[in-house]
C-alpha cells in the first residue's frame, strides 16, 4: 500500500458532518500502538462576543493538493501508519466539529507530533477560509498560523537577499473591509475606530 493510499483526505460539502468513527476506523490497524486525534469545534464565545456559528469556504482542488502535500511532509518526518483529515464547508453550529485529524503510528510520540504538525500546517497554508458569525455581526478571520507563516517566509526572502514584501500588505487579507458592530460604533479588524 503506497503512502497516498494510507491517507484519507476529505473536504466535506455543506450539510455533511464530520464522522469521527469513520476516520478512527480508517486509521486503526493492528501494528498501530497509538492513534492521535484533533477535533476543532465551534465554541460559543470569542473575545466576549457570542458566536452563533462558523462558516467555511474553500478552493477545494487546491485545498486537497495542499493537504496531500502536508501529509507527505508528515510521513517524511515521523513514522506514521495512516492519516485521516476531514474539514467541513458551510455553516458549523456551536459544539460541532469543523475539522478532524487522526494519525496512527507505532508509538505515541510520532502520532502526537504529526497530528499537531498537520493541524498547524492546515491552518497556516490550506486555502480554507473561516467567517465567525456573532449575535452582533460577522467577520472573516485570519489564522494566527497563517500570519506567522507569512512572516517566516518574508524573513527567509530577506535572508536570501531578495526584496522584502511591501509593508502595506502586513495588515491581512481583509484589512478594514470587514467590520463587526460593537454597540454604537463600528470597529474594523485592525482596531481602528470609524463612525460610518
Amino acid at each position: 500500500m503506497s503512502a497516498e493510499e494510507k491517507n484519507l483526505i476529505e473536504i466535506l460539502e455543506e450539510g455533511h458532518k464530520v464522522d469521527v468513527v469513520k476516520y478512527m476506523d480508517y486509521v486503526s490497524a493492528p501494528q498501530a500502538g497509538a492513534i492521535a486525534t484533533f477535533s476543532g469545534t465551534t465554541r460559543d464565545m470569542f473575545e466576549g462576543k457570542t458566536v452563533l456559528e462558523l462558516r467555511y469556504e474553500a478552493y477545494v482542488p487546491m485545498a486537497m493538493r495542499c493537504l496531500s502535500s502536508i501529509c507527505t511532509t508528515a510521513r517524511s518526518t515521523w513514522d506514521i501508519h495512516k492519516i485521516a483529515v476531514a474539514h467541513r464547508l458551510g455553516p458549523v453550529p456551536v459544539g460541532e466539529s469543523s475539522v478532524f485529524i487522526a494519525v496512527s503510528s507505532v508509538h505515541r510520540a510520532d502520532g502526537l507530533d504529526a497530528c499537531k504538525f498537520l493541524i498547524d500546517e492546515l491552518k497556516a497554508s490550506v486555502p480554507i477560509w473561516k467567517k465567525e458569525v456573532y449575535t452582533n455581526g460577522e467577520i472573516w478571520k485570519e489564522n494566527s498560523e497563517f500570519m506567522e507563516k507569512r512572516l517566516e517566509l518574508a524573513e527567509k526572502r530577506v535572508s536570501l537577499g531578495k526584496k522584502p514584501v511591501v509593508q502595506e500588505h502586513r495588515r491581512g487579507c481583509c484589512g478594514s473591509k470587514v467590520r463587526v458592530e460593537e454597540e454604537e460604533e463600528h470597529k474594523d479588524i485592525t482596531g481602528d475606530n470609524n463612525s460610518s
